[in-house]
């Protein structure tokens, strides 16, 4: 029988940051089932999941999908283990944003006049929330 692997570090920041054990799921796919937009994320929230399980935190850091959470938390209610993908990836995305480098994230200097009188204020806000540091 084969030894389970070791928590990470970074996995543990992650539970920490989130709230959730990310050991407590086992795959059943109620999260991703019930995803609005599941289908467009990369990976799918049980896949996300999995990825941390494996210990393979960093390539769920540096996918799309954590972005695309809507965080609208059906994947938590659905859940029969209580996990909460949001959550989760709301605490992925705040571990990319602490990070000393950003490439490609939209900081402040970058924002014009122009963006801020053509993009709604909320939309602007979550994004800017989502993307910056």
């Amino acid at each position: 029988m084969s030894k389970p692997p070791s928590v990470s570090p970074l996995v543990r920041s992650i539970e920490a940051l989130s709230g959730q054990v990310i050991a407590d799921c086992y795959q059943c796919g109620c999260c991703t089932a019930g995803c609005p937009i599941g289908e467009a994320m990369d990976p799918p929230p049980s896949k996300a999941i999995r990825l941390l399980q494996l210990g393979r935190a960093g390539e769920l850091l540096d996918s799309e999908g954590i972005w695309l959470c809507a965080s609208c938390m059906v994947c938590g209610t659905r859940c029969p283990r209580g996990v909460d993908y949001a959550l989760i990836a709301e605490a992925c995305r705040a571990v990319v944003l602490r990070r000393p480098v950003r490439s490609g994230r939209v900081g402040p200097e970058t924002v014009t006049d122009e963006d801020c009188e053509e993009i709604p204020q909320q939309a602007f806000m979550a994004s800017f929330r989502k993307f910056s540091g």
